[in-house]
């Protein structure tokens, strides 16, 4: 079969041995396609993974080899996500699955960007579902990363009708601002590129150009009767980002970051958030029940993906990468079953 791995500073496809479910639960599954996930981007940039790493892990698959007492069957088209909570530690009992060590642990193997992958038993159990007719496989591809825009709106625990400012419009701003408006917020999109500011709008969500700082945050204000957005969620890696949140956000209100910045970004100012009573939290990976409402929100419509993907096919997965780093596309997904 046929992987793509890192290999230096480039990544590279090769063959190798067909993976054999043998005696195992658990099912052998033919990679439809996989969608290009900003971590796999750090991992890849910043050498997190090491070289002969297979990555991605937003993947449409169809079942070909099963050993399973869960109902999938082979010819299932299904989705998956890749870490599961053993929900009996410290952590998942406090709601904290991604920092559980199990969820760390488990995985996809060899990962997404392969032809084939084996999922575990607890895979089909937790994380699998099937693929809704009504989806195509690139909109099913999205299944785990707004799981993970559901887990945040989840963790920020806002009243209904609250009013959000959402920085950075790529892919992950995107379906964030509409999984806050399916939770029933009042969203306010900001990006510097008005292609992705027109996106947002096409989708009926108030966006607005943030290189004025001064324009966006009057423009906040104006918006909330002189308080400032209820929360400010940063879905920008870009350090320069941190400042206009400590500005658009309202005293007493939060900041959700869910994105990485530079070793070198600056730090929150501690008096901000001192006197103004900010809360300031991370979120990261979903659990499962996030993830069934993120097939739902999918498979209703109520989230939209069509055109936010370019199509590349494994062979040109270097590209994907080099096109996704230089904001010439939204989001990559490698199609890998022709």
């Amino acid at each position: 079969m046929k992987i793509a791995v890192i290999d230096k500073d480039t990544i590279q496809t090769k063959n190798v041995e067909d993976i054999k479910l043998g005696t195992r639960l658990g099912a052998i599954v033919r990679v439809i396609g996989c969608g290009l996930c900003g971590s796999d981007i750090v991992k890849f940039v910043h050498k997190i993974s090491k070289d002969g790493t297979v990555l991605g892990h937003e993947i449409v698959a169809e079942i070909v080899e099963i050993n399973s007492q869960t109902d999938f069957k082979i010819g299932d088209e299904i989705v998956t996500s890749h870490h599961i909570p053993c929900g009996e530690c410290w952590y998942c009992k406090n709601g904290n699955v991604s920092m559980c060590s199990h969820f760390k642990e488990t995985n996809i193997k060899p990962g997404g960007f392969s032809e084939y992958v084996y999922l575990s038993e607890e895979h089909l159990q937790n994380v699998a579902h099937l693929k809704p007719k009504n989806l195509t496989h690139i909109e099913a591809s999205f299944y785990e990363p707004l799981g993970c825009c559901v887990r945040a709106v989840k963790r920020a625990q806002l009243l209904k009708n609250s009013t959000v400012a959402v920085i950075g419009l790529g892919s992950i701003g995107i379906l964030m601002a509409q999984a806050l408006k399916a939770f029933g917020m009042n969203v306010i999109g900001c990006d510097l590129i008005d292609e992705r500011l027109e996106f947002l709008q096409k989708l009926g969500i108030d966006a607005i150009n943030s290189k004025d700082t001064n324009f966006a945050k009057d423009y906040i204000f104006k918006k909330t009767d002189g308080y400032g957005a209820d929360a400010i969620f940063m879905t920008s890696g870009a350090d320069k980002a941190i400042e206009p949140a400590l500005q658009f956000v309202r005293n007493g209100g939060k900041i959700l970051v869910f994105s990485s910045t530079p070793h070198d970004a600056s730090a929150y100012s501690n008096n901000e958030i001192y006197y103004r009573e900010l809360t300031v939290l991370g979120s990261y990976s979903p659990s499962p029940d996030d993830l069934k409402d993120s097939l739902e929100l999918l498979r209703t419509e109520q989230v939209n993906v069509k055109g936010l993907s370019t199509v590349y096919n494994l062979d040109s997965i270097q590209k994907a990468f080099d096109d996704t780093m230089s904001n010439r596309i939204m989001k990559a997904y490698i199609k890998i079953k022709e």
